[in-house]
């Protein structure tokens, strides 16, 4: 396939949440061809999984300029901008729209198992960068396509591959075998078939980020109408001043509130937080679990567990491809020093686009949450600049990808969640994520049970 050929293909989007769609919208204003492959049976089908979780921006911080350009002329009225949608919010009234609008551009039902060039793998060279993309791809139905393209944008996201409860980034020993009591999701308590999984019930909670806030948050709330419930939340550290995050200081006020909600859970007795415990078992004791720390310390019996450390990149697809990628984060070589928990400071993301997100594989992208790897603190608003400066590249349009315009609100506390184990005392308090925690070197391994004059100390 010669070049004018294939510059006349698609672009291959992976992916049909908001920054696969949002890639989509501003193709179709360059007037460029997307295909979108969403493996799910509907668009935003990962967001769809945790529709009854509330977002900590607002609408007016989660839809795309191209996208609503796009939507205008369907009569679609964006949603009080000041307003937090849920998860489901997000995902009928804006995710789903923009795929309607989209319509055969859009595939449901379609994974992408496989990336390379046109009769080239990994390893030959000749003739490279002039052959088009191809992309094998199984339907719901068994039946497997090959599709040429011009590019290939990735935003399929990290959903599908959580972080293990192992302290080692492995699954802990027993852990697989305890499936039938560990989840990896935030419960939905008002679903009347998961509130009786968890009601009475004592619950450990393994993470130290967003989602965990909102877990202990929600058994907070089970606790005070279901006698009984108790969540044991277990971290890897200690407490520390920035260990429920920025607060007040947070420039997302939601998100403030929402580490607030965690730190008044264990304050009013709720939740017991074990610091210093670093996951290495999970044990059977009849028809409970009990957790066994790397040290040996184990911790009384719990009826459930939920693991919510994080998130890592499905890369297994794209391995003929010649990804530039950091050896810790798993993200793009230029963009993780920019992310890194080990370095990153005070919450801010230095603006980034095409330069930041381009592979020694000319015409690849891994864009949205997947970009970031396994760094926590992704914000929709990131997401949607990289698409902008994608597209135009794609598009040849030079000067709009390198001008990257984008202000983030900061979390309120400065330092890096990779620092953990630095004994260094005087560094300053730690950024939050999906599996952040506190700059102090560990406590002693701990039960602690704040009460409500307690405040958490800080190292600074």
């Amino acid at each position: 396939m010669n070049a004018i050929a294939t510059d006349q293909l698609p672009v291959l989007v992976i992916g049909a949440g908001p920054a696969g769609l949002a890639a989509a919208a501003h193709l179709v204003d360059r007037g460029l061809e997307p295909l979108v492959l969403e493996a799910g049976p509907a668009a935003g089908a990962a967001v769809r999984e945790w529709a009854h979780v509330r977002l900590f921006s607002t609408w007016g911080e989660v839809t795309d300029p191209a996208a609503e350009k796009l939507l205008a002329p369907t009569g679609w009225v964006k949603p009080d901008a000041k307003t937090y949608p849920t998860g489901g919010d997000w995902a009928a009234d804006y995710l789903q729209p923009l795929a309607a609008v989209l319509g055969d551009k859009v595939r449901l039902g379609a994974t992408v198992t496989g990336v390379s060039r046109a009769g080239r793998d990994r390893i030959v060279d000749a003739d490279r960068e002039t052959q088009p993309f191809v992309v094998h791809v199984t339907h719901a139905d068994g039946r497997e396509e090959r599709i040429f393209a011009r590019a290939v944008i990735d935003a399929s996201g990290t959903w599908t591959l959580p972080s293990p409860a192992g302290a080692s980034g492995l699954p802990a020993l027993g852990e697989k075998a305890a499936a039938d009591r560990v989840s990896y999701r935030v419960p939905d308590l008002k679903d009347p078939a998961v509130r009786a999984r968890y009601a009475g019930k004592r619950v450990a909670v393994i993470g130290s980020g967003a989602s965990a806030f909102t877990a202990l948050a929600s058994f907070a709330d089970l606790a005070r109408e279901e006698e009984g419930t108790k969540a044991v939340w277990i971290l890897r550290r200690g407490i520390s001043g920035s260990t429920f995050g920025g607060g007040t200081a947070d420039q997302l006020p939601a998100r403030g509130a929402l580490g607030l909600a965690a730190k008044a859970a264990v304050d009013e007795g709720h939740a017991d937080a074990v610091t210093g415990f670093r996951t290495e078992a999970i044990e059977r004791d009849g028809e409970r679990l009990v957790l066994v720390a790397e040290d040996g310390r184990r911790l009384d019996p719990v009826d459930e567990v939920i693991v919510l450390t994080g998130f890592r990149p499905d890369l297994s697809f794209l391995s003929e491809l010649r990804l530039g990628l950091d050896e810790r984060l798993q993200a793009p070589v230029e963009l993780a020093p920019l992310i890194d928990p080990n370095q990153h400071s005070c919450g801010t993301v230095y603006p980034h686009g095409v330069k930041e997100l381009s592979h020694p594989e000319q015409g690849v992208y891994l864009v949205g949450m997947k970009s970031y790897g396994r760094a926590p603190t992704f914000l929709a608003l990131s997401g949607y600049e990289q698409v902008r400066s994608v597209v135009a590249a794609i598009a040849g349009d030079h000067e709009s990808a390198e001008r990257v315009e984008l202000v983030l609100p900061e979390t309120g506390v400065c330092g890096g969640a990779g620092l953990f184990d630095q004994p260094d005392a005087d560094q300053q308090d730690t950024a939050q994520g999906a599996d952040g925690g506190g700059c102090c070197a560990p406590a002693a391994p701990a039960l602690v049970q704040l009460g409500s004059t307690n405040a958490a100390p800080s190292c600074g």
